[in-house]
């Protein structure tokens, strides 16, 4: 199993560094490490040798999930224990916030927002076109490269004023869904026809949040419909080139399979699942890498993961395609402790910090050693597989997910016929034209 992960890790899909999305605050310059520079790296991916410089009396914010707040506080005392020596005195509190609202919260108001803060990939756009997040300095950039898988790295690389650089530290390299499932129910994991008829047999149900336009994107991502950064203007979604037809009848499939198998092929909210497990009226789901802990918990050694499983499209078995992208932490551009934040920052996401974090809450280490530590968890080999075959969770504009949203629960209606191809055309054409915004 662990030459399984690290063939994996190896060969997960490559993401483009982003182009320029806006210029640098003067702040920006103040977090370096003492003008170091070449090829300079700290020694150890967990803790830095840290410059404080006239920081003595620092008072810091940091944002954390609600699943990872007590560890993160168990991790920020470490942190201060460490440097007891340092004649740095420090007061840090840490606050909970999704990280799906980081950014806009930040954004709104990047004065009274966390100096560090944890964020998903998808909103590295909206945080580099405000300008608030502190690049690496050098030997903090040095590091990460030599730790950490080489596509979050990429992923958090733009280039701003002709000048490369890093503006965030990785914090995982798992940050997808894939299938989970009590493995006494299914039987035929690698096909979502067979799921769906073992679930049926069995009286549990099939959970995919398909009006959620996070995972609902699958519906149209399965047909070849990806989408590929922005137009010109930088704010419009583009996409690749696909086969309408294809997409289409893609669509239909999906929507014959909700007809066929209404009552087990459900619309619900994730937090269902792991719930449903337990009440065992759940055989299976589409399930996100941070309910790993409860998902872990309600089944125990019925356990089963897999990466998503196919559908039969006119004879043909198509991978479910879906998003997959990475977690950061970031430090605030305008904080006024940027030595202690950025420092703080690094050792939040090194190896030791992400090690924890992979023993409690489930989450896959971008650290290349730390990733080793849990190379036997069926659920991170799960989502690897499953990110080598998903889009890229990064520059995804935010009109994005109603519209993906509203395809599945367009399809999922009891008045929807999955046999209409003219209907099903219109359906996606609107949704096409709600995303670029063009409605």
């Amino acid at each position: 199993m662990k030459k399984i992960l690290a063939m994996l890790l190896a060969g997960m899909v490559t993401v483009t560094a982003f182009a320029g999305c806006g210029g640098q605050d003067n702040q920006q310059q103040k977090g370096n490490e003492g003008g170091n520079s070449g090829d300079a790296v700290y020694s150890d991916a967990s803790w830095a040798d840290a410059a404080f410089g006239d920081e003595k009396d620092v008072t810091l914010k940091v944002w954390a999930p609600d699943a990872a707040v007590d560890l993160t506080k168990k991790q920020v005392e470490a942190f201060k224990e460490h440097y007891a020596d340092s004649g740095v005195k420090f007061n840090i509190e840490v606050k909970p916030m999704e990280e799906s609202e980081a950014a806009t919260n930040i954004v709104t108001d990047k004065s009274i927002a966390a100096d560090v803060f944890g964020f998903p990939s998808d909103q590295f756009n909206r945080l580099m076109s405000a300008k608030v997040l502190q690049k690496l300095g050098t030997k903090f950039a040095n590091s990460v490269k030599a730790y950490n898988d080489e596509n979050p790295v990429k992923a958090a690389t733009f280039t701003v004023d002709d000048k490369e650089g890093l503006y965030a530290f990785p914090e995982t390299a798992d940050n997808g869904y894939y299938l989970v499932y009590d493995n006494t129910v299914v039987t035929h994991p690698e096909t979502l026809e067979g799921i769906l008829a073992d679930c049926k047999a069995a009286g549990r149900t099939f959970i995919m949040d398909g009006g959620n336009g996070f995972y609902g994107c699958v519906y149209a991502f399965t047909g070849g419909a990806k989408i590929d950064g922005f137009e010109s203007d930088g704010t419009t979604q583009k996409f690749t080139e696909y086969d309408e037809t294809e997409v289409v009848n893609t669509l239909m499939a999906f929507a014959k399979l909700m007809k066929d198998y209404k009552g087990t092929y459900v619309h619900d909210a994730v937090a269902a699942i792991s719930t449903g497990f337990t009440n065992k009226k759940v055989g299976a789901g589409i399930d996100g890498s941070w309910d790993t802990a409860a998902n872990k918990k309600a089944l125990g050694n019925k356990l089963g993961a897999a990466k998503l499983p196919t559908i039969n499209v006119n004879g043909t078995d198509k991978q479910l395609v879906g998003l997959f992208g990475y977690k950061y932490i970031g430090v605030n551009v305008a904080s006024k402790y940027p030595r202690s934040a950025m420092t703080l920052a690094y050792y939040l996401a090194g190896q030791e910090c992400q090690e924890q974090r992979a023993k409690s809450n489930g989450w896959g280490p971008s650290n290349k050693e730390a990733a080793k530590a849990v190379a036997d968890d069926p659920i991170l080999v799960a989502l690897f597989e499953q990110g080598a075959v998903s889009v890229p969770q990064v520059n995804i504009a935010d009109t994005l997910w109603t519209p993906m949203g509203n395809l599945g629960a367009e399809m999922y209606k009891d008045s929807w016929d999955p046999a209409n191809k003219d209907k099903t055309l219109e359906l996606f054409n609107k949704v096409k034209a709600n995303i670029r915004d063009e409605g």
